[in-house]
């Protein structure tokens, strides 16, 4: 694998534009996908400007407000790793609500948020319809583990050594799933982009060869 430093803001602009040359008559659905300490959220929301700058419709997702309830999170325990990686998202709702309807020939009407997770209950989110050609923007951790129909999957890279040291105390129970999911899923050999995050302030977009 090869590295080219990049500055954050040059970053966007160049996510912006492979974003943006997708076909104007369909929609692109972006997964940026990394775990807490790279801050998917951040760079999701740094591309919105950018994009409707472009003449893109810009929705923004956060997997979550797709969480499953309290109920099922927690039924072995608010620790396991496992539980963790594969059954907090709620896979089902993100593709009913917002991935589905952006297939070609439906109808891009999106719930852009299903489950607050803070009360425990479901959000009171209206619809919105994005029209043809616009971008939804889903951030969140171990978005390609769960076979979601994204168009574009960007992976924001951690080496182990630095996401053990990044990862707040408390959720450090949660490192076993990135390990898992290094293992069964190599999201740095199979997301489009992968964008080494070691140092936010001087990140590196990775190719292979």
């Amino acid at each position: 694998m090869r590295a080219r430093p990049v500055s954050p803001s040059l970053l966007v602009e160049e996510l912006a534009d492979r974003i943006a040359s997708a076909p104007r008559d369909s929609w692109v659905r972006v997964a940026v996908d990394g775990a807490p300490p790279t801050r998917p959220q951040g760079l999701a929301d740094e591309l919105v400007t950018p994009l409707r700058v472009r003449g893109r419709e810009v929705l923004r997702v956060s997997a979550a407000d797709f969480l499953r309830p309290a109920s099922l999170r927690f039924e072995f325990g608010r620790t396991d790793p496992d539980v963790f990686y594969a059954e907090w998202l709620d896979t089902a709702g993100l593709t009913r609500e917002v991935l589905g309807p952006l297939e070609p020939g439906r109808t891009g009407k999106v719930l852009p948020a299903l489950w607050d997770s803070a009360r425990d209950r479901a959000t009171r989110a209206a619809y919105v319809t994005l029209p043809p050609g616009g971008v939804t923007l889903v951030d969140g951790p171990l978005l390609l583990a769960h076979g979601l129909p994204f168009d574009l999957t960007v992976h924001l890279s951690l080496s182990p050594a630095a996401l053990l040291r990044r990862t707040a105390a408390e959720e450090q129970w949660t490192l076993p799933a990135y390990d898992r999911y290094e293992r069964e899923i190599e999201p740095s050999r199979t997301a489009d982009v992968v964008i080494r995050m070691e140092d936010p302030r001087h990140p590196a977009v990775i190719t292979q060869g």
